[in-house]
């Protein structure tokens, strides 16, 4: 990942107040642009969120031949009927770990597929084996050295029953692409149960492929021999409505979140009314509002898959807990490399112990603001929280971890009350 010379300034300056509206889903849009290579007549995407990530997906799309164009800020119109590559351009998979996802629509389309190992966010092993123990099953002969993995389907892809041994979120995506087009009936167990997952699913009928029990542990696709066009508007992301959740949590601060659906984040809504936030929602579900009018209470969380408390949310729950009162327990189990932002707290005066994948915090009266680097995605916002209510001025480097996954995040922070700039840095 090439340096970035600019860097976050914030400082600390009280309650967050106002209105924010959320993006679509990240870990939505990624799959789903990557699906967009299985339709053959136009697809209009809305709600595609303005992100680093979303930026090198349409780049690799548009390598392997696929027609892509802004209709507005949020809106692509896709068309991948005159695919001429089944090989992902090694220098765009070096930049993103989630190009990954198009080997499953490309082994549909052109039976095979080449790409080299992933890159993205350093947070631990996450292999790819499940991915392709996926494509094996369904009849593909796959090769994985140090540098290049391969899928080829000689008689061409055969439904299968696919058992994954942890519910992975990009292996479920990927297989159930690759299986949209494979002869016969592909069932997949133990499959993860996302939103994510389910948007997908519900994009992928619409371009006629045939799939039940999204969102279950069975996810079971009859494949068919081609797929359309369609219109479909990406799910909003949970990930960023926790973040501002939680900012207003941390700051003792009032905010409306718009575009946000609750059932997605009740681990999220129950930790914050435990520790002491007053949450209130909306009748038709897409605006809850985060009040928190003073210190509140340390607790324990312990990420697992959904409909667990999310990964993606750990770092930025652990900022909160640097200031509640009393002691609270983190424990991590998705990845085991997720403590990264800890030494950064740390800077800033946060009492962290950490032990294995389970960390100790004894929230402090104050965090004092510090230069600090962004070492993944949420441990970037976790520190951009963090310094929303330090003492003095924290200047955040390594942004282009945060630009990954928050669109327009300086803006938005801003529009709340918070003293947040980007500068550019020598």
């Amino acid at each position: 990942m090439p340096e970035n010379n600019e860097i976050l300034v914030v400082n600390g300056n009280g309650p967050l107040h106002g209105r924010v509206k959320v993006s679509g889903a990240k870990n939505s849009a990624l799959p789903i642009l990557a699906a967009c290579l299985l339709g053959t007549e136009d697809i209009i995407l809305e709600e595609v969120p303005k992100l680093k990530d979303v930026e090198i997906m349409i780049e690799v799309l548009k390598s392997l031949g696929s027609e892509v164009e802004y209709l507005d800020e949020t809106t692509l119109k896709i068309n991948s009927k005159n695919l001429n590559s089944y090989e992902t351009p090694f220098e765009l998979m070096d930049k993103m770990r989630a190009s990954f996802v198009v080997m499953g629509p490309l082994l549909a389309r052109f039976n095979k597929t080449k790409t080299k190992s992933p890159g993205g966010c350093n947070i631990g092993k996450r292999p790819i084996d499940l991915h392709l123990k996926g494509f094996s099953a369904l009849n593909a002969k796959t090769i994985q050295n140090h540098d290049e993995i391969s899928a080829i389907a000689e008689d061409g892809l055969k439904g299968s029953v696919v058992y994954l041994d942890f519910p992975s979120v990009g292996a479920t995506q990927n297989i159930m692409m690759a299986a949209t087009m494979a002869k016969g009936l592909t069932t997949i167990e133990n499959a993860a149960k996302e939103p994510e997952i389910v948007d997908l699913s519900n994009f992928l009928s619409k371009l006629g492929a045939k799939i039940k029990g999204a969102g279950t542990s069975t996810i079971m696709i009859e494949g068919v021999d081609k797929l359309t066009g369609t219109t479909h508007s990406i799910i909003p992301d949970r990930i960023e409505a926790a973040t501002y959740m939680l900012a207003a949590a941390m700051t003792k601060g009032d905010i409306v979140i718009e575009n946000v659906i609750a059932s997605h984040i009740r681990p999220i809504i129950a930790k914050l009314i435990e520790v002491g936030c007053i949450i209130e929602e909306s009748e038709d579900d897409d605006v809850i509002r985060v009040k928190a009018d003073k210190r509140l209470k340390g607790t324990s969380i312990k990420t697992l898959p959904y409909p667990g408390f999310p990964t993606d949310v750990q770092a930025q729950f652990m900022a909160l807990m640097t200031v509640c009162e009393g002691e609270s327990l983190v424990k991590e189990t998705v990845f085991e490399n997720r403590f990264m932002h800890v030494d950064q707290l740390k800077k800033m005066g946060a009492f962290v112990v950490t032990e294995g994948n389970e960390a100790a915090i004894l929230g402090v009266d104050k965090l004092k603001g510090a230069d600090v680097k962004a070492t993944d995605l949420r441990a970037g916002a976790a520190l951009v929280m963090a310094g929303l209510v330090a003492e003095g001025e924290t200047r955040i480097s390594d942004i282009y971890h945060i630009d990954r996954g928050y669109s327009d995040i300086v803006s938005k922070f801003s529009n709340l009350g918070a003293k947040i700039k980007r500068i550019k840095v020598e």
